[in-house]
């Protein structure tokens, strides 16, 4: 199938007919509608699909089991999204994956070509977190970074937990765990995304390498209160949990602002959450981000104290540092681009990200990682205005098959 007949099958997968949004959470009818697409493109092109202990799928051409010394070459993304998010955040990278490797199978049959090393594409589940708030949960547990008991734990907003929620879909919550037989298949792997700024608008390039990922994190803050009537309780005898709450936001802002980092609260629950009830209790949800690791951490601090002084307690729910991009295979890339374009090395630009993606989770787990980026013309990303022209994704389709033809094509 061509890449634009697979975006259109994916196209009202989870699209909200009114704001062009997309809701796609993990372990929902809408994450199952996307699995069994994976599932069947992956058939169409005879490939060996399985899944590890987290549910991640992995679909491979020739077999990474096979021979010792020959550990799999693999790319792929996710599939899920934010509440309302953009169309080309992770499918992009699935839908480019297989496209990819659509050009290398026709070379096969064309011109007798075979990979030395196999290739494999992955479906990684819940890399939003948008549904139980950690990011890159299915890969996170598949390389120990979190535990099966806290991913087990973690709840939705309904209260459902992960655990209940493998259930619902027909799995056992008990076989999620880290997984180092599959992690042990992949001798290298890049990841293509969407661009999540405006860096290759401003440089004219249509692709990318990406060279590391900003260390960012997620911090829960439980604000608590008293409930009590609007219209009859005075100023002074309140205690309105929003006060706290609305105070951490305002820091947040000028505590970024002067570390020179980045720092949103974005999500907020508030008890009993009635229009004319003084607020009991506000729970909010602090992303803070940046180049540098000592100001973010500095940022969520000056945020974390303020919280302290109206009695919240403050939850660190993930971290993940500063990380480098595997340096050779990034300079690799860098000249694989470089020659199926007929350009220098260095006429390809190298990107750092503050955006967090599964490969920054291999990277950190020892396996050599990389990404490619695709321009985003509009600079947006977790919104319906996120984009990327149609020959934008076709330069991305084929810097990826360069990529995996490149790296399949020597024994490791």
């Amino acid at each position: 199938m061509s890449f634009e007949s697979m975006w259109a099958a994916l196209q009202p997968v989870g699209r909200d007919a009114h704001t062009g949004g997309y809701r796609r959470f993990a372990w929902t009818r809408e994450d199952h509608d996307l699995r069994e697409w994976f599932a069947g493109e992956c058939s169409v092109r005879g490939l060996d699909l399985t899944e590890d202990r987290m549910g991640n799928q992995w679909a491979w051409w020739g077999d990474p089991d096979a021979a010792r010394g020959q550990k799999g070459v693999v790319t792929g993304s996710h599939l899920d999204s934010v509440p309302d998010g953009g169309a080309f955040d992770g499918p992009l990278g699935v839908v480019s994956a297989l496209a990819a490797l659509d050009l290398l199978q026709a070379k096969s049959r064309a011109e007798g070509w075979h990979p030395l090393r196999p290739i494999g594409i992955v479906n990684f589940v819940d890399e939003e977190g948008a549904r139980f708030g950690v990011a890159c949960a299915g890969s996170r547990v598949i390389a120990g970074a979190m535990t099966a008991d806290r991913a087990r734990s973690l709840r939705d907003a309904e209260g459902v937990s992960m655990a209940e929620a493998l259930s619902r879909a027909g799995r056992d919550p008990e076989l999620i765990g880290p997984d180092h037989e599959t992690l042990e298949r992949i001798g290298s792997f890049v990841e293509l995304h969407v661009e999540q700024g405006r860096a290759l608008v401003d440089l004219g390039h249509p692709v990318a390498v990406g060279t590391d990922i900003w260390p960012h994190g997620r911090w829960r803050l439980d604000f608590p209160g008293e409930a009590n009537h609007a219209g009859t309780t005075r100023l002074d005898d309140r205690r309105d949990a929003m006060l706290g709450y609305a105070r951490a936001v305002l820091t947040a802002r000028s505590a970024a602002q002067a570390h020179g980092a980045l720092a949103t609260m974005g999500k907020v629950v508030v008890q009993p959450g009635g229009v004319n009830a003084i607020p009991s209790a506000v729970t909010g949800w602090l992303d803070a981000r940046g180049a540098d690791e000592q100001a973010v951490r500095a940022a969520v601090e000056q945020v974390a104290a303020e919280a302290a002084r109206a009695g919240a307690t403050v939850t660190e729910e993930s971290w993940t540092p500063t990380t480098p991009f595997d340096a050779d295979l990034a300079s690799r890339l860098q000249r694989t681009l470089a020659a199926a374009q007929q350009t220098q090395p260095d006429g390809i630009p190298l990107l750092g990200t503050g955006a967090g993606h599964d490969a920054g989770i291999l990277a950190n787990a020892g396996i050599p990682a990389a990404m490619l980026f695709v321009r985003n013309p509009t600079g947006i990303s977790h919104s319906p205005e996120e984009w990327a022209e149609a020959d934008d994704c076709q330069a991305g389709v084929r810097a990826l098959a360069a990529v995996l033809e490149d790296l399949s094509g020597e024994s490791s």
